[in-house]
């Protein structure tokens, strides 16, 4: 077995799609895996804001978190309808490209590029977060871990959906029977002793009061608990993953996903009240979560927190798998309509976007390494991206139904602008609250996406335009092209590169670059190496030129010799014939300086149309 099918699995063929697909139960883990794992740094963001209001801030989470619910719910019924209305998958892309116009579904999809990169920081952060408040001689290394989860979240999602699906799912349900388990012990506990629970463990003391609670401060932490939404569009963007009936599947999975989410949301908001458990400094000594101190007061510091908390850990740094589903997808989509590079249309060895993958790997290490790991620091930028792609879609609902008219379509009118008008709200509430924290970065990412892709959009037709022809082949002015070959010295490799020139060319020049004493000068050996045996077949002999280089110069020498014969012959086309030598073994190339392949780069970037490269490899083993 190779290395690549070690690491990736074997080569899928394309026949092999539909084996790929997803059913309901293992849809849940991978696309459903951002939403529930907000339910860990959600409602703990909400409560970070509240701490300037000392134990008066615990009284707050619980109308906070239920109006995040009810907005939970609009868009939850929204995308139940955007499913079945676009089954193509593509969300809130596709439907503001088909309703609001190209503008509006490119301004989507920068927001949602933006939410995906963030949805990888934020969820690994946040499950690496929740592993340093149970192990806290980690804290230091937060950001290494950090690294290496998503190295191997990114390893997992090249070996394809399918495979995907079957890795995430036991973790997945591990941390919705363990959560769920703990909030119903919680419930439990605070309904027998009404309402006023004793905690097994007492959760980090409250601060004195810095503050009051304002309208503005309540804003804040209603902007930051929103964070708990996102993952909600997962499913619509992938509905083309899931086994047929494709749109039932999907629908399936994105109720269980909202159905358990609401459960988490709910239940965590009233335990903290009820058992006075509020957020600590993030990044700070002492640190705990929320759902640390939770599990800590509900049921001790045994097994079972510690199996909750691993699940939990798992979870949060799993749930970057949402975005690696649905970043690859999205930009497939975008790349299939030439707003992004075509390399995002290929698929890879194992059926998954391959290009995607690397690319956001890529962007969410780097945004890991500039935030240092830490979760409370990349929220402000988290929830921008999000409610805008949520508002685009909506909107381009009202006017999907508008256009499509029949019964039941003014309710689903109504239902998806009153979700456009609430999430429009909540969009102008985050960047309110959060504009100075950060999120003034996802506002110039956006327009700076749009404009970029824009830019690759006419890339691409002024390359069309370029390349387009209707007219039969022309044949006129056709000579031979004068081939010219840089040689360093006479050996097989460039006997095989002039014997080759002889076959293409009559007019064949040889150039050797001259180094001090560092090559033989071959000048001296060229009639006997070259000229007679050529004469004695009849043909032209290859005329050299040596050229004297003081300063140690390779490159400029050729590069000159060749624009200057360029402009000398401006009605003939030049071939560089470049002999490079092919090795055995890749690590063999680090023992070799590899001129030949930045000649070929530097004539490519330097060169005009009438030159033409063309390698003539000598494989060692010849």
């Amino acid at each position: 077995m190779s290395l690549g099918d070690l690491l990736f699995g074997k080569p899928l063929a394309t026949y092999e799609d539909s084996e790929q697909r997803l059913g309901a139960l293992s849809g849940i883990g991978v696309f459903g895996l951002d939403a529930l794992s907000s339910a860990a740094y959600g409602p703990e963001a909400a409560l970070t804001l509240l701490i300037p209001l000392g134990a008066l801030g615990i009284h707050y989470v619980v109308p906070i978190s239920f109006g995040i619910i009810a907005l939970l719910v609009i868009v939850f019924i929204s995308y139940r309808q955007t499913i079945a209305a676009y089954p193509g998958g593509g969300g809130s892309y596709t439907v503001a490209r088909e309703n609001l116009g190209t503008k509006a579904a490119l301004l989507a999809a920068a927001a949602l590029i933006v939410d995906y990169i963030l949805v990888v920081a934020v969820g690994i952060s946040a499950g690496v977060g929740a592993l340093v408040s149970a192990v806290p001689s980690l804290q230091p290394h937060t950001l290494a871990i950090c690294l290496g989860i998503l190295a191997a979240v990114a390893l997992v999602n090249l070996r394809g959906v399918r495979e995907t699906g079957n890795v995430f799912m036991v973790p997945t349900y591990a941390f919705i029977v363990c959560l769920l388990g703990a909030i119903g012990l919680g419930l439990v506990k605070a309904f027998l002793s009404g309402g006023h629970p004793t905690p097994v463990i007492p959760p980090n003391p409250f601060k004195s009061a810095a503050t009051t609670a304002g309208a503005w401060v309540l804003l804040q932490a209603f902007s930051s608990g929103c964070t708990a939404m996102t993952g909600v569009e997962a499913v619509s963007n992938g509905v083309r993953a899931f086994r047929e009936p494709a749109v039932e599947s999907a629908r399936r999975t994105l109720t269980a996903i909202i159905g358990i989410l609401i459960l988490m949301l709910g239940g965590i908001a009233w335990l903290a009240r009820a058992y006075q458990v509020g957020a600590s400094e993030p990044g700070q000594p002492g640190y705990q979560s929320l759902l640390s101190q939770l599990v800590a007061a509900v049921s001790g510091n045994g097994v079972f927190y510690y199996l909750t908390m691993g699940s939990v850990v798992v979870v949060l740094a799993l749930s970057a798998n949402t975005a690696f589903s649905d970043f690859p997808r999205l930009c497939q989509i975008v790349a299939g309509d030439g707003y992004l590079p075509h390399a995002f249309s290929s698929r890879g060895r194992r059926l998954v976007f391959s290009h995607g993958i690397y690319v956001l790997t890529f962007l969410a290490a780097l945004l890991l390494i500039v935030f240092g790991g830490v979760t409370d620091r990349l929220i402000p930028l988290f929830a921008v991206g999000a409610f805008l792609a949520f508002t685009l879609s909506q909107a381009g609902m009202v006017v999907h139904w508008k256009r499509l008219g029949g019964r039941g379509a003014w309710q689903s009118m109504f239902i998806n602008g009153l979700g456009a008008t609430a999430t429009a709200v909540t969009l102008v509430v985050v960047l309110a609250a959060k504009f100075l924290e950060g999120a003034w970065v996802t506002v110039l990412l956006v327009p700076s996406l749009l404009i970029l892709m824009f830019a690759v959009r006419r890339h691409y037709d002024t390359v069309a335009r370029e390349l387009q022809l209707d007219t039969p082949l022309d044949l006129t002015h056709l000579k031979p092209p004068i081939v010219i070959i840089p040689i360093q010295s006479w050996n097989k490799i460039a006997q095989k590169g002039l014997r080759f020139a002889l076959n293409l060319s009559i007019d064949v020049h040889v150039l050797q670059v001259k180094i001090g004493d560092q090559s033989e000068d071959l000048r001296g050996s060229w009639c006997h190496l070259v000229e007679r045996p050529v004469q004695e077949l009849g043909l032209p002999v290859p005329r050299l030129t040596v050229v004297e280089s003081p300063y140690r110069l390779v490159f400029a020498p050729i590069l000159d010799f060749v624009t200057g014969l360029a402009r000398k012959h401006p009605d003939r086309y030049l071939a560089v014939l470049i002999p490079e030598m092919v090795e055995g073994h890749w690590y063999h190339y680090f023992l070799h300086n590899q001129r030949a392949a930045v000649l070929k780069a530097l004539l490519l970037v330097k060169g005009n149309r009438q030159i033409n490269v063309v390698n003539v490899p000598w494989y060692l083993a010849e």
